[in-house]
Order: structure tokens, then sequence, then C-alpha cells
């Protein structure tokens, strides 16, 4: 199970890592075109914003599962104490319920951006079909949330390399 998680997650990376560079790409296609020829790439916006919707929510499952979201270190002294686990489950299952609730909404507004006929500026890309995967991935993540925040954070490849050092 745990070899199948990582291979997933190292999917998924390498996925992000992929788009990351098209998107690169694109922006300075689209730059070069309109600084030097004049002619901006048709669009380039619209698939902008649709691949940087699919970076962060490709991640975001990841983040969740290997407990880094960003947080303030002020009272760890206090909170990582092993009489507070109580208080470190509770705020896991509250980001649970948040990421929960954030699918939820998500998954409403697919329906309704189908129903309206929602699409992109330039391409007339539909929108349904990204807030249905945003949706997913706040779901993902919450699960993933709520068992981290009884089990801890998903063990990474990192923390084996570490051990072998």
């Amino acid at each position: 199970m745990h070899s199948l998680a990582l291979r997933l997650r190292r999917g998924i990376e390498t996925l992000i890592a992929l788009v990351l560079f098209s998107m690169v790409a694109l922006t300075f296609a689209d730059v070069i075109g309109w600084r030097i020829i004049g002619r901006p790439i048709y669009g380039a916006h619209d698939i902008t914003e649709h691949l940087m919707a699919l970076v962060v929510f490709a991640g975001l499952p990841l983040v969740s599962a290997a407990c880094l979201h960003l947080t303030v270190d002020l009272f760890d002294r206090y909170l990582m104490s092993p009489w507070m686990r109580w208080w470190r489950v509770l705020t896991g299952l509250l980001v649970a319920a948040i990421l929960a609730l954030m699918a939820w909404l998500f998954f409403r507004q697919g329906l309704t951006a189908g129903q309206i006929s929602e699409v992109s500026q330039a391409l007339r890309i539909p929108r349904g079909p990204i807030y249905f995967y945003i949706s997913a991935s706040c779901a993902l993540s919450a699960l993933a949330a709520a068992l981290t925040a009884f089990t801890g954070p998903m063990p990474t490849d990192q923390d084996n390399s570490e051990d072998a050092t």
C-alpha cells in the first residue's frame, strides 16, 4: 500500500511538473509573440488559467496527505506535547470539514456552470469540468486531512532517505 501511494504521488508530481513547464513555455511564447511579432497567442490567458487550476488542485491532496499546509509555529512548544494530541486531531478534522465544504460548493458550482453553459472568455472552454475537478481534489484532500488527523503525515521518500544516511 505504501509503495502504491508513493508511485501515485510521484506520478502526480510528474504531471504537475509537466503542466508547470507547459505554462512557462506558453507564457514565454506568448510574450515573445507579443513583443517581437506583435501577435500574442490567442487564448493564452484561458489556457494558463485552466493549467493553473490543474497545478494547484493536483497538489492539494499531496499537501494534505503530507500535512504540509502553511502553519504558524508560535505555540508549537505547547501544542506539540503529547497531552495536546486532542488539539491536533481537532484542527485536522476542522481542516477536513472546511475542505469537504469547499468540495461540495465547487460541485454545486460545476452543476450550475453546466446548466448555464459557463465558458472561458476567448476559447469558450466549458467551466463545469474544471469545477468538478476542483471538487474532487478538495474531497480527496478532506479525506487525507481526516486520516492524517489521527495517523500523522504520510511518509515520503525523503523520510526514508534521511533514515538511510
